[in-house]
């Protein structure tokens, strides 16, 4: 038993403390208003997210138990896995119909009624990918090469198109921002990024007549008129905004909201759970959510700057990627700011998948932390 607890705090000695407190403060909150949420339904979305929390810290201990460049050096394995299963949804996927139209084939039925969405395993797997092909073409600096910019944007392009074919157009978003994040980390000149967009500007109207679904280009006019339809496709994101403006600055408590219980918000437990924190907790309790997640954000960031090399620095940049831009369109829905594109807000959203693979990403912050904490210490060591 002694040698277990000399063990446990060797290892708690070398991780990031501050960063673990974050993710935990913020796994509870979550919980706690997935349990408001599931006060008046059938179906547990606390018990649920309960399970892959747990599963998920159990994946980034594992994680963090490994150095995060021996990972890498197994990207093949990585990337054939992440393939396979995001392949395997063409064939054997379960569609998802929402509101509006979506129909999204994205997920695995498995065994016991659960389901598992690959895209979400696959961001990982790109973090951990992308890192090794950006990393090997800094170190053989080749950033200014046409040709290396051209593989490694097809790199980037295999998890874009591949999840607009399963109809998850959301995640396909988040994986642009972060090869985004990552890229201009590593240093890819500024003309590149100005082209990306002046590309992006000069497609539209190929994208709105052959890419956007109906209901896309519905929300997207929804969006220039709120009130145009506001019991058909602008319902979900007005009875958000009520929900969330209802509970003014301090909410109407815990487990007390009305408009929570009744379910008035569609899919409040996932896309809108903001809205539930508005109800029932207010304006601060929504300024916790912020401050909590910009908290992550800065930390990652640091981490980042701190990194032993470059691989650990992009890992870093990839997760924020992630998280940073599913923050900001999400939130951006709920406030009626943006048009609703199914993604959710992380670590908060309910959603067995996207909470245990975000775990894995704290998981591969946290090994380059304890990468850099060893190679400092084996670094005084040799110099004693």
């Amino acid at each position: 038993m002694k040698k277990f607890s000399v063990n446990l705090k060797s290892y708690f000695d070398r991780t990031d403390k501050v960063f673990w407190f974050i993710s935990i403060s913020i796994s509870i909150y979550s919980l706690l208003l997935l349990l408001s949420v599931s006060r008046n339904s059938n179906f547990s979305y606390f018990k649920t997210q309960l399970v892959s929390v747990i599963v998920g810290y159990i994946g980034a201990y594992l994680i963090t138990k490994s150095d995060y460049r021996v990972i890498a050096n197994y990207w093949y394995i990585v990337a054939g896995i992440c393939l396979f299963l995001i392949v395997c949804t063409f064939v054997f996927g379960t569609s998802v119909t929402g509101n509006s139209g979506v129909d999204a084939k994205a997920w695995i039925k498995l065994p016991g009624g659960v389901t598992f969405q690959p895209s979400e395993l696959a961001k990982i797997g790109f973090i951990i990918t992308f890192s090794k092909h950006l990393s090997e073409v800094k170190d053989k600096d080749e950033l200014k090469s046409i040709k290396q910019l051209a593989f490694l944007g097809m790199h980037a392009i295999v998890p874009i198109a591949l999840t607009h074919l399963q109809g998850d157009d959301g995640a396909a978003i988040i994986f642009s921002f972060m090869f985004l994040f990552m890229a201009f980390a590593a240093g890819v000149q500024l003309r590149y990024f100005v082209g990306l967009f002046v590309a992006g500007v000069v497609s539209i109207p190929f994208l709105w007549n052959y890419v956007l679904a109906d209901y896309q280009k519905q929300r997207l006019l929804s969006q220039l008129n709120p009130e145009s339809d506001p019991l058909g496709i602008g319902f979900q994101q007005s009875q958000g905004k009520l929900s969330i403006g209802s509970g003014k600055i301090f909410g109407q408590g815990l487990f007390h909201g009305p408009r929570v219980g009744y379910g008035s918000v569609p899919i409040q437990q996932s896309d809108f759970i903001f809205s539930v924190a508005g109800e029932e907790l207010g304006f601060i309790g929504c300024i916790i959510i912020v401050l909590l997640l910009l908290a992550m954000f800065l930390r990652t960031l640091k981490i980042a700057f701190d990194s032993s090399d470059n691989m650990g620095s992009y890992m870093c940049f990839g997760f924020l990627g992630m998280v940073v831009s599913q923050t900001v369109f999400n939130l951006g829905m709920c406030l009626g700011l943006l048009p609703v594109i199914g993604v959710t807000l992380p670590f908060f959203s309910a959603g067995g998948s996207s909470a245990a693979c975000l775990y894995l990403g704290l998981g591969l912050v946290q090994s380059v932390y304890m990468q850099r904490y060893d190679d400092n210490l084996a670094h005084r060591e040799k110099h004693e």
